[in-house]
């Protein structure tokens, strides 16, 4: 999914070709990605975009009249942009954005559909769509760390709950904790002041770092290469491959459709996490340090 720096360099490129532009009209290529009825899209056609805005992971295209569409990209959904006079859209976009500058275009790879469009009238229910995490960039120290313990959570639950915290996900969050050299299972409640200290620079130093880098990428072109997997991550996808630091093999929980990723030597002391899967199905041949593998 994408995460709080993917969606800050859409914003900035979309931005960057609309803003102060008019939205000619929306296309809907599958219904099931409209996700509200009123105001119907026809509201949005000729009217200005006069603001590109971030609502945790969803990207707000703010129109004059206090109109504005709201882009959820979930797992699979991404953005792509095809300049006016280039070549034609990408066919089987769930929705298409039509400006004079060109088109922007919602994809979703998969066959889960999952990506959403929200058509919304009114700033006070723009906010209600609002999950109430806080936003680190803004907050202070002081304010991450007690939104870090105003609930008792894992530290990986914590830092993707977007509730808690806004627009971290499960790619971030397990290089957040490896910077930190803290373990995905560590309790809030048991948060020493000098781990989280750790921490908040770790949140700050991977946000800003990662957004900064995908503006190199992107340079003054469109975002292409969207992912929750880079080979230039710590932990983050690399299941065996050695850790950056200490060069133990990096190891993983799988749950659900996610999975978390750690170096057992740099956040663990050393100890194997219980796998929900594997540890359930070996049991007692199932390896409880690096040295037991």
């Amino acid at each position: 999914m994408p995460e709080l720096p993917d969606i800050t360099v859409y914003t900035e490129a979309l931005a960057a070709r609309v803003l102060g532009r008019a939205l000619h009209g929306v296309t809907v290529g599958t219904p099931f990605v409209l996700r509200s009825v009123d105001p119907p899209l026809s509201t949005f056609a000729g009217r200005t975009i006069v603001g590109i805005e971030r609502l945790g992971k969803r990207i707000v295209m703010a129109l004059d009249g206090e109109l504005f569409l709201v882009i959820h990209l979930m797992i699979a959904g991404r953005l792509k942009w095809a300049p006016a006079g280039r070549k034609a859209p990408p066919k089987g976009g769930l929705a298409y954005f039509d400006f004079e500058t060109g088109v922007l275009v919602l994809t979703e790879a998969g066959t889960k559909r999952r990506a959403s469009l929200t058509a919304v009238s009114g700033r006070l229910a723009l906010r209600a769509m609002d999950r109430g995490g806080l936003d680190v960039q803004l907050a202070t120290d002081a304010q991450v760390i007690a939104r870090l313990r105003s609930e008792n959570h894992t530290l990986k639950r914590a830092l993707t709950d977007p509730r808690l915290f806004d627009g971290i996900g499960n790619a971030y969050s397990d290089e957040m904790l490896h910077a930190a050299r803290l373990s995905p299972m560590q309790l809030t409640s048991k948060l020493t002041d000098d781990a989280a200290v750790r921490l908040v620079a770790a949140i700050r130093s991977t946000l800003s770092g990662w957004t900064d880098r995908l503006r190199t990428e992107a340079a003054d072109g469109w975002p292409e290469k969207v992912t929750a997997f880079r080979p230039e991550m710590a932990v983050h996808g690399r299941y065996k491959l050695p850790c950056p630091v200490c060069g133990a093999p990096v190891q993983r929980i799988r749950y659900a459709e996610n999975e978390t990723n750690y170096c057992a030597r740099c956040q663990t002391g050393g100890r194997l996490l219980a796998d929900r899967a594997m540890s359930r199905l070996l049991k007692e041949d199932w390896p409880r340090s690096l040295d037991d593998q």
